[in-house]
């Protein structure tokens, strides 16, 4: 567990990943969602305004994170929507340059958030949820995909990659579904949906994931589940 603690967040000394990490990704997840709701929960006694109390749970899901699947979200689309070659696009998603397109949707991804949580902030089991599922999809998909390089950030862990880590999204849907019960079960499907869209155009562009995918899968699985949510 600590292995994925800190390859996920910013918390533990840096550990190298294993085999065995991947299987803790939705347990991590959903520790992260518990401190966001830990977070929403305090702020509400202490901020009154919902505009800046949803905007420091956005905050400080970045500083939890690292900003580390924001990178990979940034990298995705910089390197899988231009019209390039599969080279080219490899290359574009290892450069620490930004693009345009990255600079066009990172700012877009973050205001949905920040404008979702805003109308659904008390709802704390939400976080939990979400984040559990995201990080299910980026534990599971390893399972499916091929790696698009030979070797990598994800290389070491990528032996562990197992199809039954798909069984965690049965917890995360619940607590999904008693948050809202009507909009739980649909905010669950197209979040997978829309996390596994990501990695098929991955697939198709340049013929597996990356580290850089998985973090993109699971930013925009969150985002469309939070824009669901939203009341």
């Amino acid at each position: 567990m600590l292995s994925a603690l800190s390859f996920l967040t910013i918390f533990g000394k840096p550990k190298l990943p294993d085999e065995r990490t991947l299987a803790w990704f939705p347990v991590v997840g959903a520790l992260i969602g518990l401190q966001l709701a830990t977070t929403s929960w305090l702020l509400s006694y202490g901020v009154s305004s919902r505009l800046l109390s949803a905007g420091l749970v956005v905050l400080a899901d970045l500083i939890i994170t690292g900003m580390l699947h924001f990178d990979g979200f940034a990298d995705s689309a910089d390197g899988l929507l231009p019209h390039l070659d599969r080279r080219r696009r490899l290359e574009v998603m290892r450069s620490p340059d930004v693009g345009a397109f990255a600079l066009t949707l990172v700012p877009v991804v973050l205001s949905l958030r920040w404008f979702s949580i805003i109308s659904n902030a008390d709802e704390w089991l939400m976080f939990i949820g979400i984040w559990m599922l995201s990080r299910t999809l980026m534990a599971a998909a390893p399972a499916f995909l091929p790696y698009a390089h030979d070797q990598g950030i994800v290389t070491p862990f990528l032996a562990g990659a197992r199809k039954w880590f798909i069984v965690w999204f049965i917890p995360s849907a619940i607590l999904m579904i008693s948050v809202d019960a009507q909009r739980g079960p649909v905010a669950v499907g197209l979040a997978v949906l829309a996390g596994t869209a990501v990695l098929g155009l991955a697939l198709k562009k340049i013929n597996g994931f990356t580290g850089d995918v998985l973090g993109a899968s699971a930013v925009v699985a969150e985002t469309v589940a939070l824009v669901i949510m939203a009341r």
